[in-house]
């Protein structure tokens, strides 16, 4: 069965920093592409971040462009997020989600590519 249980989610002034992490379990991590979401209220999920298999690649939305930084560790089987410089709008549920890629360096931006979701960690940013 697969897991994926986020932590590290807060509340946390304009300016702030989070890191969140992303552990896995009952799948080889190595295989899987890793993707950051998000839902703020009333709206549909965004997608935030993601990195290849292997580490070589990653893709960030344009509002999160050198705020935020995705990683891997995947002899911990654990993704993460860093988050820096946060602003109110980064107000949301954030969810990791793994995809399984035959490619060491793909990765995906698209919602329905992914295959197993976590159950999201909530990020609230006041200003």
């Amino acid at each position: 069965q697969v897991q994926l249980v986020e932590s590290g989610g807060g509340q946390v002034q304009a300016g702030g920093s989070l890191r969140l992490s992303c552990a896995a379990s009952g799948l080889t991590f190595s295989n899987v592409a890793m993707g950051w979401f998000r839902q703020a209220p009333g709206k549909e999920h965004e997608f935030v971040a993601t990195i290849s298999r292997n580490s070589g690649r990653t893709y960030y939305a344009d509002s999160v462009k050198g705020r935020f930084t995705i990683s891997r560790a995947n002899a911990k089987n654990t993704a993460y997020l860093q988050m820096n410089s946060l602003k109110p709008e980064d107000t949301a549920v954030y969810y990791c989600a793994a995809d399984r890629q035959y490619y060491s360096d793909a990765y995906s931006y698209i919602r329905d590519e992914y295959d197993y979701w976590g159950q999201g960690t909530q990020v609230t940013v006041s200003s």
